[in-house]
């Protein structure tokens, strides 16, 4: 008799290629499934809405890979997803440690302080989109390159006060973190440059402060002046919490922007609905949130506990869990009606975009704001707007954990008389 054939994990695709297809399937098999990441390392993905909520609250499960990780000696140098899941910030703090270390940076993203920013987002938002007006007829422009990428990066760097000279390399850095399908030697050489930059911002940001949210964080940060270098760890929490802030702070708002257009123009039927008044720019947005949230995996939690499922699937102690926050927004148990159609026109638009919990993401003010603006500054200014490539969809950002298309080329295309008058 021949022996039975071992049954591997399903891969992750570090590339994305069919992200929602694949968390389909996933969340078919199980409230959690054993899924192999990139560089070998294996974890429990969780798709389902419900058990997304349940973990994302459960005390029994920490973010602190230092204390709660134990494969984490196992981990090969050059794991694409070191950056985010190792990260020595207040994100990977647990418990009170966690509450205590975010509570220094919230109120930077607190709503009145991010409605107080409207005029500047505005102002930005309007500079780009002359700019894309200014096109000549006929040529088609990369709307995520044109207004969605500069929009949000303009104003997270404002905010966090990185100078002009350092944005576009800090951006670059960060984007190339995102490749989860880079090898080991060339996801070393990414995360060396983004070390580097981080570090370059820091030093500038001791030695010229301003009224900016990095100033704002130094002069709180426990053992202040310890960021010097004397004490590497604290140096490292403040390069890990920039890296969170700044890369958060737009590549968030950059695919929700993005995504929202696609969805729009190649449902122009939800246009004609704007302009009726019978539905507003919040359902778009929420809706955008739902079906193509801009985080798909986030990596990593960690069971402190053995947490049983049901369904025969128990996370035990130690073992290390990705949370599929895009994918709970197709969820068939919460969203039975059509998961797969992007409908703002729907009642129930729940989705776990920003997170859940006590680590909900802090920029979901600021992301709302960042797309309402510029949505209806690029619709009033350029209202006939069509997909450059209607029968072509725009290729995802390869990487399992940001979830939205790498460009999106348009159009804009004259009114006619009828509707110039």
């Amino acid at each position: 008799m021949s022996a039975e054939p071992v049954q591997r994990c399903p891969v992750l695709d570090p590339t994305a290629h069919a992200a929602h297809a694949q968390a389909a399937a996933l969340r078919a098999r199980g409230p959690a499934v054993m899924i192999e990441l990139p560089s070998g390392v294996n974890a429990w993905a969780i798709t389902r809405h419900g058990v997304i909520q349940a973990l994302t609250l459960d005390p029994r499960v920490s973010r602190d890979f230092r204390r709660h990780w134990p494969g984490l000696v196992d981990v090969p140098a050059g794991w694409p997803l070191a950056p985010v899941a190792l990260q020595q910030g207040f994100v990977n703090r647990y418990g009170e440690d966690h509450r205590r270390r975010r509570a220094h940076v919230a109120p930077a993203f607190a709503p009145r302080r991010v409605q107080r920013m409207r005029p500047q987002v505005q102002a930005t938002a309007d500079r780009l989109v002359d700019a894309i007006a200014a096109v000549p007829p006929g040529e088609s422009v990369d709307i995520r390159g044109t207004l969605s990428l500069p929009l949000t990066m303009t104003v997270i760097c404002d905010l966090l006060g990185v100078p002009d000279t350092m944005r576009r390399t800090l951006g670059a850095a960060i984007d190339a973190i995102l490749d989860t399908a880079a090898d080991a030697a060339t996801a070393i050489a990414h995360q060396v440059e983004l070390q580097a930059g981080l570090n370059e911002l820091l030093d500038y940001k001791q030695q010229n402060p301003g009224l900016d949210v990095i100033t704002d964080l130094l002069a709180t940060t426990e053992h202040g002046s310890a960021t010097t270098g004397t004490t590497p760890p604290v140096r490292q929490e403040l390069l890990d919490s920039l890296f969170l802030m700044l890369g958060a702070g737009y590549e968030t708002s950059v695919n929700l922007i993005t995504s929202a257009l696609y969805a729009l123009l190649s449902h122009p039927e939800h246009l004609d609905r704007l302009r009726a008044r019978t539905i507003d720019w919040d359902d778009v947005i929420e809706e955008t949130l739902r079906h193509n949230g801009p985080v798909m995996f986030l990596p990593m939690r960690y069971a402190i506990e053995d947490i049983d499922l049901g369904e025969g699937v128990t996370i035990r102690r130690g073992d290390p869990i990705i949370i599929g926050f895009a994918a709970a927004g197709r969820d068939p148990a919460v969203h039975p009606n059509a998961p797969d159609t992007f409908d703002p026109t729907r009642a129930d638009k729940s989705h776990l975009a920003f997170g859940h919990g006590p680590h909900y993401c802090l920029g979901a003010h600021l992301a709302r704001l960042e797309a309402e603006v510029a949505l209806t500054t690029l619709f009033d200014r350029l209202p006939h707007l069509a997909l450059s490539h209607p029968d072509l969809p725009p290729p995802p950002v390869p990487s399992l954990l940001v979830n939205g298309p790498a460009h999106l080329h348009i159009t804009p295309t004259p009114a006619s008389p009828a509707q110039a008058g």
